[in-house]
């Protein structure tokens, strides 16, 4: 199974109304064939419903802590784009990632 597969099954905990995980590995430095990495996610979810920013973020650092490099894992950045239903309703789209600053051009 794929990093980003476990990620996503993972993440089912946060019972996700939308959930899209893009590898951006391919974005860095060090980038190789098959790498999973670097990760841009957008998710979705009620279990959002009343908290900051930060709050959505330990959320999600927990569901996928074990992938994490912290905790042994592969998954080195992971960029979280987290929202409730009612604020995707009104966003067309999650930001799109910065250039890595280590990335020949």
């Amino acid at each position: 199974m794929t990093t980003a597969d476990q990620l996503s099954q993972y993440l089912q905990e946060l019972q996700p109304a939308h959930l899209d995980l893009v590898n951006e590995s391919m974005n860095h430095a060090g980038y190789f064939d098959g790498k999973e990495s670097h990760f841009k996610l957008t998710i979705v979810s009620e279990a959002f419903t009343g908290k900051r920013p930060v709050m959505r973020h330990q959320l999600v650092y927990a569901a996928a802590a074990p992938l994490l490099t912290s905790q042994g894992g592969t998954i080195h950045a992971l960029a979280i784009h987290a929202y409730t239903p009612s604020e995707w309703s009104s966003i067309d789209a999650a930001p799109d990632s910065p250039q890595c600053a280590g990335k020949n051009q």
